[in-house]
């Protein structure tokens, strides 16, 4: 007999003693043994030795686990049912391996959309640690609001119009809701899916909808850090509607619904493989990042930014920590948003869009830190954050597409960029920005889609807009994908630059976007909040309450605020 059958007869028996020994004591009347006593003790021990020996013995002689995880998973009972046909079961097992295959991509663009989203408190702390005390609360409040807004504005049409003609059937199961309004073959608006009624009401469309949803949000919050400080709250809700209703989906439909851009491959002059932006370099950040100039141009500067002769001075942010660790947060919500664009977590070049990322943003970080060393004698802290995000920015394009030492090079090429891009915005552009969303995400964002054309090496892409062969750059033979980059940089820039400045100008002349003087001077966290960011500082803050330049004209009739009397207005 095997010694793990005899095992589990011990084991068995060890059970059944109890039974058996009261079983026989009231066949012969004797007294039950009580177990103080001796005889009793010596009873419960062996029983107890017994059965510790048999589990011993049980767990030593028991079936190996399925310790490399190749058996785990691979009973085909499980998803065929009793009865089934040889014939039939081929196609049952087939039809469960795909629908395992597209769960698998859902799930991993889930786990991007959720890391994305996460990037919304980054972007919060980033922008309210480089602005000052006063406004810290205003400026928190547009960041958790532009969610709000972006969300109402996409559920209403944006992605009606951005992507109720896409199909990603074979990725996600997802099949276009209609097809969009066409002027000859050219794609250029859709138009399916308005407040995700009818057939919209899918599994595959809802994730898709939820993932892009927070790539849009991305766009709109970028412009809150450039107009902060001055940027009235109900002319900020206007932004936001506009943001996520027309002017994120009109561009965003021509570059990833299907729209003209994309077309540029396939049909027309046929260059490369049309207008491609992986992860979104043009589509989020240049689109947001043009919007903010054209935004804080029209809005105007801080009071006391330039002197009388315009030249720029430094304001400082009241909590570089905060903004460091929201650098901090934006990098790993980056995982996702670039690793989450391939939509397939089968796609294994998830792993080098990822590594890329790291890569670009680390020799980003590097460089802006290396040019301010170098040339202003310090490693400024916020600018060399800015280079980390400009490095990240810079590869969303391309990061698919290039190998590591391209991503190296891009992030250099970004660090470097932020910093010119910073002066010549404040110095010669007269734009107060200041969190500097012009230079990392404008800048960068067309600098990466550019880079794309020049570093694209044709190991990834093939197929991508109806085009076959993987996408090749300038410097791996195909000089029409950059040529298309260059097409696509212009018309985002264009196009951002009209569709804003006609909007932020009639916002200007009729709801107005400025928030009074007496009200910038003293802090818009009262007076636009009714909260103050920091109520239990306000004597240890002291200058952050008063006018940057008493010297200036706008300051004539403002008397400067005390703590004393901004308590008891409070308190009123």
């Amino acid at each position: 007999m095997p010694a793990q059958s005899i095992l589990m007869s011990i084991f068995t028996l060890a059970l059944l003693l109890p039974v058996m020994y009261r079983r026989h004591q009231r066949r012969t009347g004797a007294a039950p043994a009580a177990f103080n006593h001796r005889r009793g003790r010596l009873v419960v021990m062996a029983m107890a030795s017994i059965v510790l020996v048999g589990m011993l013995g049980g767990t030593a002689m028991a079936t190996d686990g399925d310790r490399d995880g190749s058996k785990t998973g691979t009973n085909i009972e499980n998803v065929l049912p009793a009865g089934t046909a040889p014939g039939d079961a081929v196609s049952t097992l087939a039809g469960q391996t795909e629908k395992n295959r597209v769960s698998i991509n859902i799930t991993w663009l889930m786990l991007g959309g959720i890391l994305v989203l996460f990037m919304q408190a980054g972007f919060a702390l980033v922008e309210t640690g480089f602005t000052r005390a006063k406004n810290a609360a205003h400026t928190m409040m547009m960041n958790l609001v532009i969610f709000a807004l972006g969300v109402a504005g996409w559920f209403i049409c944006g992605y009606a119009l951005m992507f109720g003609a896409v199909d990603q059937g074979g990725l996600l199961g997802l099949t276009p809701l209609g097809s969009a309004w066409h002027i000859g073959s050219w794609n250029v608006l859709a138009h399916s899916g308005f407040l995700l009624g009818g057939v919209a009401y899918d599994v595959s469309v809802l994730g898709f909808f939820f993932f892009q949803l927070v790539f849009m949000d991305a766009t709109a919050t970028i412009p809150t850090g450039a107009m902060a400080e001055r940027w009235k709250f109900s002319s900020f809700c206007i932004w936001g509607l506009f943001a996520s209703m027309l002017l994120y989906p009109i561009f965003g439909n021509w570059v990833w619904g299907g729209g003209w851009l994309s077309q540029l491959g396939a049909q027309g002059p046929k260059l490369g493989h049309g207008y491609l932006d992986f992860a979104g370099s043009s589509v989020v950040h240049a689109m947001g990042g043009v919007a903010a100039f054209w935004g804080a141009k029209i809005l105007g500067p801080r009071i006391g930014k330039f002197a009388k002769d315009g030249t720029a001075r430094a304001i400082p942010g009241h909590h570089l920590p905060m903004a460091l660790l929201g650098t901090f947060i934006l990098l790993v919500g980056w995982m996702g948003f670039n690793g989450g664009s391939t939509f397939a977590g089968t796609d294994l070049r998830l792993t080098v869009v990822i590594t890329n990322t790291i890569i670009s943003s680390a020799f980003g970080c590097l460089a802006a830190m290396c040019v301010m060393w170098r040339v202003f004698g310090k490693p400024d802290p916020s600018m060399t954050a800015n280079g980390l995000l400009a490095g990240l920015v810079a590869i969303t394009a391309p990061c698919a597409f290039v190998a590591p030492w391209a991503a190296a090079v891009i992030g250099v090429v970004a660090g470097i960029l932020v910093v010119a891009a910073v002066v010549w915005v404040e110095r010669k552009a007269k734009v107060d920005d200041p969190v500097g969303a012009v230079a990392v995400h404008g800048a960068n964002g067309i600098w990466g889609v550019l880079a794309l054309g020049l570093f694209a090496d044709g190991s990834y892409g093939g197929g991508l807009n109806g085009v076959n062969g993987a996408v090749k750059g300038l410097f791996y033979g195909d000089g029409g994908q950059f040529l298309v980059q260059a097409i696509g940089a212009t018309v985002c820039v264009v196009f951002c630059s009209l569709m804003t400045i006609a909007f932020f100008t009639i916002l200007k002349n009729t709801t107005g976007m400025r928030v009074p003087a007496e009200v910038e001077v003293a802090g818009l966290d009262l007076h636009e909040m009714g909260a103050l960011a920091y109520p239990d500082f306000l004597e240890a803050q002291g200058p952050v309450f008063y006018p940057v330049d008493e010297s200036s004209p706008l300051m004539a009739d403002l008397s400067p605020p005390t703590g004393a009397s901004i308590r008891e207005e409070v308190g009123s």
